[in-house]
């Protein structure tokens, strides 16, 4: 049997995604963690990646194709399974025509035309069932407009939310066909989807935040802690090394949740079907803002064990591709709680909304100079607040505040450098 590969909810809000091209074709082996193709969505492109060693049996959506959630891209064969076969290539099975006996042979009767009886013939088969995208169903129905007289152009005709608002343009019904226009001598560019998509990545956003302000019964904590001696470490381990190979503060907030988290396993995880799921590993998920607006937050995976020098090498490659839209299907998907900084935007604090289904979303302020009292001596030291928003149903204030101060000690310390 054969198995297909579904497209997935790379981000929050997501209800389809755009077949852009494939690197892959029928007959081809590929390997878990292959990029095969790259999707378009309200986010920006993202490469698809294969989850397990198979073969290329069928593609199902070529470039082009619109596909919601959860509907198969490809059609794969893996290792120790055979693809199904298409039932009408099955062959009947020979039947051994049987004569009847000699004693029963007789000329047969003469009949009208009219008396020979037809053979029964099979039932019509069902109208197949009109595929409409969520997203086009909520289009249609505050634009006015029956989905089921609309044209699909979608993967097997179905109905998608281009289609819904094509329609409302006029009847709703199948437009008929017209004359293919002469092209202009010198045809203006075509207008930059940014805003389109500029657009679908807030309604996505509103979608999954609202969602969480919703479902999910939020409770806060925050706490200022002193990073004078850990920062001074750090200028001193930059000091001899090319901007490019510089530690980035970045790097030891991702660090230190993740190895808070080891202690606080409850935090790094999901809620879904009314019960917590916790994560087989800890990839934190780091806030990014895009240029001209929108938020992703890609995954950096494994992050407990990465050296510093490894995590910045990291945050440095998905910040890069996050802005220029090429992020992985695995960054989008893997993230199993969100980090969120606005140090470099001059906010003190910052409490975020938990990005379902995560259970929590940590916070990071900007480095501020105060007076600072340490073992008895007032001094001015450079310091930042954290803040915990997590979900009252995965655990509560008193683990939150465990963790916070585990992480605050880690940054506090700076025991890493």
């Amino acid at each position: 049997m054969s198995r297909t590969y579904d497209m997935p909810a790379l981000g929050a809000g997501m209800e389809s995604g755009i077949v852009v091209e494939w690197h892959v074709e029928p007959g081809q082996a590929v390997k878990r963690g292959d990029v095969i193709g790259i999707v378009d969505t309200e986010k920006g492109a993202i490469d698809i990646e294969i989850w397990d060693d198979a073969e290329i049996a069928e593609i199902l959506a070529p470039p082009g194709t619109e596909v919601p959630v959860g509907e198969p891209l490809l059609r794969l064969k893996v290792a120790g399974e055979d693809v199904d076969l298409d039932p009408r290539e099955d062959e009947a099975p020979e039947v051994e025509p049987q004569e009847a006996p000699a004693s029963q042979e007789a000329p047969a009767p003469e009949v009208a035309a009219a008396d020979v009886v037809a053979p029964p013939q099979a039932p019509p088969s069902p109208a197949p069932r009109r595929r409409v995208s969520p997203l086009a169903r909520r289009r249609a129905e505050a634009l006015g407009v029956d989905p089921e007289r609309v044209e699909g152009t979608g993967p097997g005709g179905a109905v998608t939310a281009a289609d819904v608002e094509a329609a409302a343009g006029g009847d709703p019904s199948p437009p008929s066909p017209e004359p293919t226009p002469e092209p202009d001598p010198a045809p203006a560019p075509d207008p930059s989807p940014e805003p389109d998509r500029q657009a679908a990545m807030r309604r996505a956003i509103a979608a999954a935040m609202t969602r969480s302000k919703r479902e999910i019964p939020h409770y806060y904590l925050s706490h200022t802690l002193s990073m004078e001696s850990t920062l001074r470490r750090l200028e001193e381990v930059n000091r001899d090394r090319p901007p490019a190979e510089r530690i980035l503060v970045a790097a030891l907030y991702i660090k230190a949740v993740a190895q808070g988290l080891e202690a606080f396993p409850e935090l790094n995880g999901f809620w879904e079907d009314d019960a917590f799921r916790q994560a087989d590993g800890i990839h934190p998920g780091l806030a990014i803002s895009l240029r001209g607006g929108g938020l992703v937050a890609p995954a950096l995976h494994d992050a407990p064990s990465r050296s510093l020098e490894e995590l910045t090498s990291g945050i440095r490659d998905v910040v890069q591709r996050a802005r220029a839209g090429r992020l992985r299907g695995s960054e989008v998907t893997d993230p199993t709680i969100t980090v969120t900084s606005l140090g470099d935007r001059g906010v003190d604090t910052v409490f975020g909304v938990i990005h379902p289904p995560q259970v929590a979303i940590v916070g990071i302020g900007t480095v501020v100079e105060r007076p600072w009292a340490e073992g008895g001596m007032v001094g001015s030291h450079r310091t930042v607040t954290l803040t915990l928003s997590a979900d009252h149903r995965a655990g509560d204030g008193h683990r939150g505040s465990l963790f916070l101060a585990r992480v605050a000690h880690l940054l506090h310390t700076g025991d890493e450098l």
